[in-house]
């Protein structure tokens, strides 16, 4: 009798990257390869819901090529840096900025089974059947955060302050530097799940 083929689920198999708790805690993770679209402007913006689609047609169209070479997986959860102009000395101006000064970069980490040529194959057909624009700036990347702290902020994306301040209470009693920016990890479905309820990993790189 033939058995199914187990799907990859990476928020179950990496709970270094995809779990943290309401304490800041350090992390060391690997290099993975990512999906990745950059941008500036408002969060409101058609351009950054476009960049959003963009990054999810090629997404599934990745892993319905995977599925037909029995590799299927669970898309993982949306990531995005949020950060201005300027290093990571300047971040903590961010709060005050004009939205449409905001810099931005989604990014989606894919499974050890994803390929380049599964990139390159679902980003032509995306091409063909969407025809967005943004798909024209998405990118397939090899990218290695390192050392980082993280936290799980659960409520509003506004209401950040409190789970921030706790990370920078721990890399400073920790005798840590931030030296990357501020990101955050979508574990919740925003669509389905309450505003008070929703669950972000805020995460930040560090030395």
């Amino acid at each position: 009798m033939e058995t199914m083929t187990q799907k990859i689920n990476l928020q179950k198999s990496d709970t270094d990257y995809y779990k943290a708790g309401s304490k800041p805690v350090l992390r060391d993770l690997d290099t993975y390869n990512y999906l990745t679209i950059a941008g500036k402007g408002s969060p409101l913006e058609a351009k950054f819901n476009e960049a959003i689609q963009a990054l999810y047609s090629v997404a599934y169209g990745i892993k319905f090529l995977c599925k037909g070479q029995d590799n299927d997986f669970v898309v993982p959860k949306m990531e995005c840096y949020w950060y201005i102009e300027g290093g990571p000395e300047v971040q903590h101006e961010f709060p005050n900025t004009p939205m449409d000064q905001w810099i931005w970069k989604i990014q989606m980490r894919m499974p050890d089974v994803v390929e380049r040529e599964h990139f390159d194959q679902a980003l032509r057909k995306a091409v063909v059947d969407k025809g967005l624009k943004s798909l024209e700036q998405l990118k397939y990347e090899l990218i290695n955060e390192g050392k980082c702290v993280q936290i799980m902020h659960i409520g509003s994306w506004d209401m950040e302050g409190p789970s921030i301040e706790k990370i920078m209470r721990f890399v400073a009693e920790e005798g840590l530097q931030i030296t990357g920016y501020h990101k955050e990890i979508y574990i919740s479905n925003p669509m389905r799940v309450e505003e008070e309820k929703k669950k972000t990993i805020l995460r930040y790189q560090v030395k």
